[in-house]
């Protein structure tokens, strides 16, 4: 079931706030809104040219703040409620995140050994591995590229006490996707 409220930039910004208070998860020091911030910023340095992605990794996990939030279907809440206000690729690389992390567990040998403790425990509740056909259906999709480029930059923006600047410093590329 999807999540179904449509926000506007200045709502995708009161709910990534509001991850300032809730941790990463259990046994995380890591707040969602740190991994918000995090994210994003190593998607604009790694791609600098590319805003949407960025904007992209920066509200990624915002399903896992809204009500009723489960990790299985963070990404498509979360994609059904910010494309209202950035767009159809924005929305598409955060519905794909989590199906990217799927995907590189099937694919890459190594992979699974380089994710974080709580994206372990996720991944079996995500539906684990993807198939060989499942694999292959993922790559068609639009975005998929640019949801495993987030994907690969997922668990690094995990560090403790490395906020950033804080959203203001977002706000003006947010309103600049959403034009």
């Amino acid at each position: 079931m999807s999540y179904g409220a449509q926000l506007g930039v200045e709502d995708i910004v009161a709910v990534l706030a509001r991850g300032g208070s809730r941790p990463l998860g259990p046994g995380q020091r890591v707040t969602q809104l740190e991994h918000a911030l995090q994210t994003g910023a190593l998607l604009r340095q790694e791609r600098p040219d590319d805003i949407e992605l960025a904007v992209a990794g920066l509200v990624h996990d915002i399903g896992q703040l809204l009500p009723g939030a489960r990790d299985e279907t963070h990404g498509v809440d979360g994609a059904d409620a910010v494309r209202a206000a950035l767009g159809e690729r924005v929305a598409g690389i955060v519905e794909l995140h989590v199906e990217a992390k799927r995907y590189l567990v099937a694919t890459e040998s190594n992979y699974m050994a380089r994710l974080a403790g709580d994206s372990v425990v996720s991944l079996g509740r995500q539906g684990g591995a993807l198939t060989a056909e499942e694999a292959a259906a993922f790559l068609a999709q639009p975005w998929a590229a640019d949801a495993v480029a987030l994907r690969r930059v997922d668990d690094r923006g995990k560090v403790e006490s490395l906020g950033g600047d804080g959203l203001d410093p977002w706000l003006p590329l947010l309103r600049h996707v959403s034009e």
